[in-house]
């Protein structure tokens, strides 16, 4: 593990990769989230240089390479290619399991960019945070143990929220609460006069 000084070049990059990694979760549409992933990988790479974690700085290339080819294509023989060099690159430069975990996270990454969309996509990318967070406090970056742990609590939320809007805001229930009431009280004309809904209280 580096020394954490917490203003050093190497945290400092960490830093950035945190505030553009932010940006990119909040973002609901897909797209903006994949490139935005891209820009945050590349930053990725630069902060893992720094520290010295070659395994990261591969998997965050490979990471920023995927996240702009999935804007282009979803075609999985691509997938397949991109799965292929990242365990390939990661047989050469990791020498333990603690420093493969960047690696299995940037295969859960592109399993989610081009097998899935929407929540699943952020369902499958909680698992690839959870590997990029534990690797993050192993090599002692500040900035992507921060981040990591940021995007696993809003891509949760996100999903929740998704989900919310996917149902109609509960499960079983319609999205109109008036809706509810017209199946529940039958029709009578006190209802009809003025309106076919009660006033809110």
């Amino acid at each position: 593990m580096q020394s954490l000084e917490v203003f050093s070049p190497a945290q400092l990059a960490g830093y950035v990769a945190f505030a553009v990694g932010i940006a990119a979760f909040l973002q609901r549409d897909d797209r903006r989230l994949r490139a935005m992933i891209g820009a945050q990988a590349f930053t990725y790479a630069v902060h893992f240089y720094l520290l010295g974690s070659t395994p990261a700085v591969v998997a965050s290339l490979v990471t920023c390479a995927r996240a702009f080819i999935s804007l282009r294509t979803r075609s999985r023989a691509v997938a397949v290619l991109l799965i292929a060099a990242n365990l390939v690159l990661g047989a050469l430069t990791a020498r333990s399991a603690a420093s493969a975990l960047p690696i299995a996270a940037t295969t859960l990454g592109t399993i989610a960019f081009f097998w899935f969309d929407g929540i699943s996509l952020r369902l499958v990318l909680l698992g690839a945070t959870g590997c990029w967070l534990l690797n993050n406090v192993l090599v002692g970056s500040i900035g992507g143990t921060l981040l990591e742990a940021f995007i696993g609590a809003s891509n949760a939320v996100t999903c929740y929220r998704l989900g919310r809007r996917a149902t109609g805001g509960q499960r079983g229930m319609p999205r109109d609460p008036g809706d509810l009431l017209k199946k529940q009280v039958p029709a009578s004309p006190v209802l009809r006069v003025g309106s076919d809904r009660p006033s809110a209280c």
